[in-house]
């Protein structure tokens, strides 16, 4: 079983997993329909199991599809890795940085993803978005080498490093009524402001989870939304109050449309942190950004919120 599949099999299984096409697939790969068909009953020869069905125009992954799919897909990912490193054995830095982000990260990466296409130009970037539980999920299937967000997941044995410091604040429109209070707004007053929160698995509501429990207090919430836009924009218009990065709405309170709650110890910090697999040896291209976000991410960070620029330095190949 196996002995006689090919590469040129899994990539061309691969890509109509993915495109959920034959002809999509064939597009991708610059090969005729036949010729992807062809690669593909080969396959399904050696796995001794359909792996396709037919669905309207398209297709879909049978149940030992599935299985397989993900097990092309690291494959491929790994032959992919190998080249680059004997690249990089030559002398030649190049290779696909593939990185996983939870979504309030999404603000905060693009201009370092910038900053580190600079000092290494022929480094592509992967980037995949996803709230807390699902990043955790690609991080533990290796869909990603790098994985950034707010707290480690107990649940995988990782090695994680801080890079930057995490301001999160309460906040709500000017207009809201809690702006108006002459004593500290407690959390206590936040039951009856109708919290907007973010939906659970995310990083932002297990911290709000955990501010609530470490006070003994339960956690009312008004409204769940399932994205940090959906939740500005309803705050700003006076809808309720929030809890956000201040990574997420840099703009919203320099042009005044919301404000921060007069609280005690309001913004609080936490750290981002950046990990991957203790049982996995990372790729030169996923040591290099790790030890750039070491390196470079809060200087430039706070030169974003700040204004002027922060000239990045070489970035380290190991981490």
């Amino acid at each position: 079983m196996f002995r006689n599949a090919t590469f040129r099999q899994l990539a061309a299984f691969n890509a109509v997993a993915r495109l959920g096409s034959v002809s999509r697939a064939a597009s991708e790969l610059n090969l005729t329909q036949p010729a992807v068909s062809i690669q593909l009953r080969l396959l399904e020869e050696s796995a001794g199991a359909p792996l396709l069905e037919r669905e309207g125009r398209g297709v879909k992954l049978s149940a030992a599809g599935e299985v397989m799919a993900d097990y092309a897909a690291r494959i491929l990912d790994l032959w992919r890795e190998a080249g680059d490193e004997m690249a990089a054995q030559r002398g030649v830095f190049s290779g696909t940085l593939r990185l996983g982000a939870v979504t309030t990260a999404e603000y905060l990466l693009p201009p370092l993803l910038v900053a580190f296409s600079k000092v290494q130009p022929s480094v592509k970037v992967q980037l995949k978005v996803g709230n807390r539980d699902e990043i955790v999920q690609m991080l533990a299937g290796q869909q990603v080498d790098l994985a950034v967000m707010g707290r480690p997941p107990a649940e995988l044995k990782t090695i994680a490093a801080p890079f930057a410091r995490h301001p999160m604040a309460f906040m709500a429109a000017p207009s809201h009524p809690l702006m108006k209070r002459r004593k500290a707004v407690t959390l206590e007053d936040l039951a009856e402001a109708n919290l907007l929160v973010r939906e659970r698995g995310s990083g932002t509501r297990s911290t709000l989870e955990r501010l609530h429990k470490d006070a003994g207090l339960p956690l009312r919430i008004g409204s769940e939304l399932s994205s940090n836009e959906a939740i500005k924009q309803m705050c700003a218009a006076g809808f309720g109050a929030a809890f956000l990065s201040l990574h997420t709405c840099g703009l919203e309170l320099e042009t005044g449309m919301l404000a921060l709650l007069p609280m005690k110890d309001n913004p609080l910090e936490r750290d981002w942190y950046v990990m991957h697999l203790a049982s996995r040896r990372l790729p030169q291209v996923a040591s290099a950004f790790k030890g750039f976000l070491a390196e470079e991410a809060q200087a430039l960070i706070l030169a974003q919120l700040r204004g002027p620029k922060v000239k990045p330095t070489r970035a380290r190949r190991s981490a």
